[in-house]
């Protein structure tokens, strides 16, 4: 076992300059003084980082590990390894993940001499015949997998959130574990880090190819590509991008896959993240026994990566795709752990905020331009300062940049309120406070950190540096790095992208699914034993307040006693189904002042206390919320209760709100996402749905804006609820209710609303809306036609987990693992939101477009003839009971747990009939639930896809297809 580095404090405090050196026993660990996070940062012998910090509000502990290499270390002849490589890392090692690796090696040797032929050879005919070669080889060697092993050991421990990422600096895989699962965790991570096997890689590759897909619809990714190839000629940032080339994709590297391994993921380049309830001593000595044996590259490359020349005159770029039209503005600036990255990032917040920015203030409340927004990205080598603007009706693209510049221009003047830095500062605090509230935020702060090589002790005391901060720096700053030459501007323009590249799906021979194959290694992992922890179920009396402030308005009390961050939110059971102006009402409310404030002071005041105010009209609920810090809460109250009772008629803002809705209306329809929403919704209500349920042109165009603020007026008449959490006592809090809410003595009742039922299904049917892409979006929609029962869901809560639930379901593998069908596809059956409401089924796929019928097909023989495993349904019930068991609802979710409950007719806990229930329960009880309500059923089809790209005498077979027009589904 390696013994970890040792430093002397003496040489740590000369290193980190207002750093600490403890030594606990035989580890010696970094401190930072006044770190609100009291972190423990270790550093192995072989070069690991361990960042700790203890978090005892749940038994769980979020987990990164995060290794220093991403996109921009791609061979520029394989695009996208790093991406890729990402993907094979949850494909086992030789312990687990496959049965016999012995006998697996030679055919794994075998297929990385092929595909080293294959990516060489030009000629087609032979391409596909060393393919065919590789499918089978693939086949045979798929006979000793044991796919999804990773996910099934990590369902046994009782993990959550499996996943990775990949960017430009990194690669980071995370995991949310049991607090009594340290040692399993390290196990597994360990041998996955250091003894990686690539398998599966033809099928594997052809979902990240089905990533791929997806990114060419997703126009904003385009947007940022356009803007770092500009912003960066010669580094990696601007020449490849993270997800790789077509032509790299389709032509890989398995032995340049192995060298970037070997050379990049070692223990002197990697860290390991850690928040939640853990023991640091004890925690550090089971990773140092793991992966202490871990062999650094004592020739870690330091890339010698090229620097970038000067921007001497505006870099112009066009994009072409299908969303709607906008500009992007980008200046380029040295990367996250220079210091003047600090000052980039209160300059970002002086232009845009969300609330009382430059581009907030007079280009969005002013309504120059449908939307403005600008936001800092932030990487290891430069970080870049984007702009973005989508044009109103009429207005052209230029002229939204030349607005945007006007901004830029305003900065370098120094033509802003100076009050702006402080109140920056306050909404900083405010955001790290918000991070710190959960193990997620908290573990996130040591990845970025690690990866960006940022010192802790400078991580800490940022918003310190960034509070002294002057108005002449800002401007100096500005000066020197925004000059109206020095920018690159994005033109994203609709229409058909000419570099996008039609691909043939490949014949694939589906890999054998072993279902019910475990290794050694997982059996010693299912065998291992930890102390149980028990669950903790909410008591609703006990765990959460019910109180009365005046006119008998119900107040439901949580009081937070970790920070100084509140929540006030009005529930009104009333919404868009009951009023289609209300919300464009509250559209409107955003661009009014009172008697006393222009609209700009609300805004300014609101982000000078620090605090936040929506309201969010849903179909049947309405949410009026205010958060942020609660010592500023009575006069952020204050401050609403003005708004809400004394908002003044704007004419002209209406006049130009009603424009920009038709306009956001018309863009909408450009949207892969939002067509695919709507056709779902189609599918479920028919024509008459709540999302067609809005003003039309005409009654926009010929509204009175004084009725729209009448209903903003009279909004806190109706009967409601509030709920509260937050520091303040009960005491303390009615008080405020009490002085600062504006209702009558008697509230009004809440009025009749319009009802959409669910359509049932009848028969099987298929409804296509048109939209040009490489990959159609298609769903499968059946009416249960049950109402909700309490006895009916732990029965339909393990049926998810094994079916349609995590990586390990039955679907995720047939439709991905053995078919590489979908980057993503999942089945759920789900519960209704109201008791009114019935039980539906729902499926999901992205897909090629000539893998249509194959997805179809597929989904329809698991769906029907369910495979039956008793090994992945026992990892299915024992992940559900452990993470029952580990399963903590704190904070503001038990008001929201209430509220859901009441919602279902219930005033308890469900999870404490789930959980008892399930220990009991078998696969038989599974299966029968699956032929009794699944099996059989009639589907309503939803495809969203350029018909003339599918096979649609063969959709006919499946059922009678109904065609429909962008007009049926929107509603207009």
């Amino acid at each position: 076992m390696n013994k970890l580095f040792k430093q002397s404090c003496l040489s740590l405090f000369l290193l980190l300059a207002a750093g600490a050196c403890t030594s606990s026993g035989k580890y010696d660990y970094e401190t930072v003084p006044n770190d609100p996070l009291k972190a423990r940062i270790y550093t192995l012998d072989n070069g690991l980082k361990v960042y700790l910090t203890v978090n005892k509000e749940t038994p769980r502990i979020q987990t990164y590990i995060a290794v220093r290499v991403g996109g921009k270390n791609d061979p520029a002849e394989t695009t996208g390894l790093a991406h890729y490589f990402e993907h094979l890392m949850f494909k086992g090692t030789r312990q687990f993940g496959t049965q016999n690796y012995e006998a697996e090696e030679p055919l794994l040797d075998e297929i990385e001499r092929q595909f080293e032929i294959y990516r060489k050879t030009k000629d087609e005919a032979e391409r596909k015949a060393i393919y065919r070669v590789i499918d089978s080889l693939s086949y045979e060697a798929s006979k000793y997998a044991i796919p999804n092993e990773y996910d099934k050991l990590m369902t046994a421990i009782g993990s959550t959130g499996t996943n990775a990422y990949t960017w430009y600096d990194q690669t980071v895989y995370q995991e949310d574990i049991p607090s009594n699962q340290v040692e399993n965790w390290a196990k597994i991570q360990a041998d996955r880090f250091g003894n990686n096997v690539i398998r599966g890689f033809h099928t594997e590759l052809e979902t990240v190819y089905e990533e791929k897909n997806m990114s060419l619809t997703r126009d904003m990714s385009k947007v940022q590509e356009a803007i770092f190839s500009s912003l960066f000629p010669k580094h990696p940032y601007g020449t490849q991008t993270v997800l790789g080339t077509q032509d790299d994709l389709k032509n890989p590297s398995i032995t340049n896959i192995k060298n970037y391994y070997k050379q990049w993921y070692v223990p002197n380049n990697m860290a390991i993240c850690m928040s939640g309830d853990l023991d640091p001593e004890a925690t550090i000595a089971i990773i140092d026994k793991y992966f202490g044996e871990m062999k650094p590259n004592p020739e870690l490359p330091v890339l010698n990566l090229p620097k970038e020349e000067s921007i001497n005159e505006p870099v112009v770029r066009e994009v072409m795709g299908p969303d709607a039209e906008m500009v992007s503005l980008a200046w380029r600036f040295p990367g996250v752990s220079d210091k003047e990255y600090e000052t980039m990032q209160v300059i970002s917040r002086v232009l845009y905020n969300g609330k009382a920015g430059l581009i907030d203030l007079d280009l969005n409340q002013q309504q120059k331009v449908l939307t403005g927004y600008g936001y800092l990205m932030g990487l290891s080598d430069y970080s870049a300062l984007i702009l973005g603007g989508r044009p109103k009706q009429g207005q052209t693209l230029e002229e939204v940049r030349d607005l945007m510049l006007k901004e830029i221009e305003k900065l370098r003047m120094g033509d802003f309120d100076e009050k702006m830095l402080e109140a920056n500062i306050n909404n900083l605090k405010l955001y790290e406070l918000q991070r710190m509230e959960n193990n997620d935020g908290r573990a996130d702060m040591f990845v970025r950190s690690f990866i960006n090589g940022t010192s802790w002790s400078d991580e800490v005391t940022a918003l310190d540096r960034m509070a002294k901060l002057t108005k002449t720096d800002i401007v100096d700053f500005a000066g020197k790095y925004l000059k109206d030459t020095n920018y690159a501007v994005v033109y994203k323009k609709q229409g058909k992208d000419p570099n996008e590249k039609k691909m043939s799906k490949p014949e694939i021979t589906p890999i054998v699914a072993n279902r019910d194959t475990a290794s050694a290694f997982l059996k010693e992992i299912q065998e291992s034993k930890a102390k149980p922890i028990e669950p903790v179920f909410l008591d609703f009396e006990k765990d959460m307040s019910r109180l009365k402030a005046k006119s008998d308005i119900q107040v439901l009390y949580k009081q937070n006693t970790v920070n100084d961050l509140f929540r006030l939110i009005y529930v009104f059971d009333m919404g868009n189904n009951h009023d289609k102006a209300l919300g464009t009402a509250f559209d409107y409310l955003e661009y009014l002042g009172t008697s006393e404030l222009t609209a700009e002071q609300v805004k300014s005041e609101f982000y000078r206390l620090a605090c936040n105010f929506s309201v969010m009209p849903g179909n049947e609920r309405t949410y009026v919320m205010l958060s942020g810090l609660n010592e500023n809460m009575p006069a952020a109250m204050k401050l609403f209760e003005a708004l809400l009772a004394d908002a003044q008629v704007n004419k002209e803002a209406y006049t130009n709100l009603a424009a920009d809705i038709l306009k956001a209306r018309t863009d909408a329809k450009l949207n892969q996402r939002q067509n695919f929403t709507r056709l779902m919704n189609y599918a479920q209500y028919g024509p008459q749905s709540p999302s067609t349920h809005m003003l039309s042109k005409e009654e926009l165009e010929k509204m009175d804006p004084q009725e729209l603020v009448d209903r903003i007026h009279r909004q806190n008449s109706y009967k409601h609820r509030i709920l509260y959490y937050g520091p303040s006592s009960k005491k303390d809090l009615l008080s405020t209710i009490d002085q600062y809410h504006r209702v009558p003595e008697t509230l009004l009742d809440i009025p009749q609303g319009n009802e959409f039922p669910y359509l049932a299904t009848p028969e099987t049917k298929i409804l296509i809306a048109p939209y040009e892409a490489k990959q159609i979006y298609m769903a499968q929609v059946s009416n249960m036609g049950k109402k909700f029962e309490p006895e009916f869901e732990p029965s339909r809560e393990l049926y998810n987990e094994y079916f349609g639930g995590g990586m390990n379901s039955i679907v995720f593998q047939e439709m991905r693992e053995t078919r590489s069908l979908a980057y993503s596809a999942w089945a759920w059956l789900n519960q209704p939101r109201y008791l009114k409401y019935p039980y539906t089924i729902y499926t999901q796929i992205a897909t090629q477009n000539d893998k249509m019928m194959d997805a179809i097909r597929t989904f329809n023989e698991i769906m029907n003839q369910m495979p039956e495993s008793e090994t992945a349904f026992k990892l299915a019930k024992d992940g559900l009971i452990n993470r029952l068991r580990t399963d903590r609802i704190i904070k503001m979710d038990i008001i929201w747990s209430y509220i859901h409950a009441q919602d279902l007719g219930m005033d308890k806990d469900s999870r404490i009939k789930l959980y008892n229930d399930v220990q009991k329960m078998t696969l038989k009880d599974v299966v029968e639930f699956q032929k009794q309500w699944v099996k059989g059923r009639n589907y309503v089809y939803c495809i969203l896809g350029d018909k003339k790209e599918l096979d649609m005498e063969k959709l006919k077979e499946v059922g009678p297809v109904e065609e429909l027009t962008q007009e049926q589904i929107f509603g207009y």
